[in-house]
């Protein structure tokens, strides 16, 4: 038999059920499932090797399907793009896939190393919910300290750079609600099965699990309704400086307006200019546009345009 797809096999506890953990990048994965499966569905096959697969839970003959996500943790490698895990697994047998490495499922296999492993199915099941959980949490507390920080420097100044920063936050709080409320669903929907190998103490740490989940999502709602806000608060600001310079700009542009227009008029190239020939009228014409100046600033200022 080709084991190469074998990541690596433990019995869970002293007669406790047998975890294996295949890569599904390795060949042999199917031939593997098909030879120590054969009456496995081709539906479940299909679902334990698919390229990408939304979290959900399936029940077939006392056995589940359960698709769960965790968090991206791999070098060079965004948190959002969430790394799927599947799951089949009854009283005696659990067998899991991958196609990329998931930090919990290492945690896992060092506890059973260790001897501090769960020694049930239901357990191992709640135990990687709470791995899984645990890695997401340090990702969403980064996202609410992210906001916490645009909305600290917004009191400073409004700068067009921090735009990118909340599309940032936001985007990264959507993709990560999209995986997150699927899986809340499959925790629950694993919850309702009547599976004789989950007990009432398991399916109470389940219940616990599906509540820390939806409280997670609850906060990507915050989050991404608190960066909605803010960047409308931000677009506000940038509206305001834009408005106020143009204003400024009208002011400067209305007390000119006249200076252009009496510089224009006595530099047309005609006869009969006054003061052409009189040699102090430069500085008596400039007294005059500086007068004129002080008046309209006189005028703005009571009328209270600046």
């Amino acid at each position: 038999m080709d084991d190469t797809a074998v990541i690596f096999s433990h019995r869970l506890g002293e007669g406790g059920p047998l975890w294996t953990h295949l890569d599904v990048n390795r060949p042999g994965a199917r031939d593997w499932l098909e030879a120590h499966e054969p009456a496995l569905e081709p539906l479940v096959i299909n679902a334990l090797l698919a390229e990408d697969i939304r979290p959900r839970t399936l029940e077939i003959d006392q056995r589940a399907l359960v698709i769960l996500r965790g968090v991206n943790l791999n070098a060079e490698s965004a948190p959002e793009d969430m790394v799927s895990i599947r799951i089949y697994a009854d009283a005696g047998w659990i067998v899991s896939t991958q196609k990329r490495q998931l930090q919990a499922v290492l945690d896992i296999e060092r506890k059973i190393i260790a001897g501090s492993g769960p020694d049930s199915t239901g357990g191992f099941l709640n135990l990687l919910l709470i791995r899984l959980l645990d890695r997401m949490e340090p990702v969403f507390t980064n996202l609410d300290e992210s906001i916490d920080d645009i909305e600290e420097s917004l009191l400073d100044s409004a700068d067009i750079k921090q735009r990118n920063a909340i599309v940032q936050v936001r985007k990264t709080a959507i993709i990560l609600r999209r995986h997150m409320a699927p899986l809340r669903d499959a925790i629950r929907q694993l919850w309702n099965l009547d599976l004789d190998w989950l007990d009432v103490a398991q399916k109470r740490h389940l219940l616990e699990n599906h509540d820390r989940i939806t409280r997670y999502v609850e906060d990507l709602d915050t989050i991404r309704e608190r960066a909605q806000i803010v960047k409308d608060e931000l677009a506000n600001m940038l509206a305001d400086r834009l408005n106020h310079n143009t204003y400024i700009l009208s002011v400067v542009a209305a007390i000119f307006l006249p200076l252009g227009f009496l510089t224009g008029l006595l530099g047309i190239n005609v006869g009969g200019i006054p003061g052409a020939d009189v040699p102090w009228a430069f500085w008596a014409f400039s007294a005059i546009l500086a007068v004129l100046v002080l008046a309209l600033v006189w005028v703005f200022r009571h009328l209270k345009w600046f």
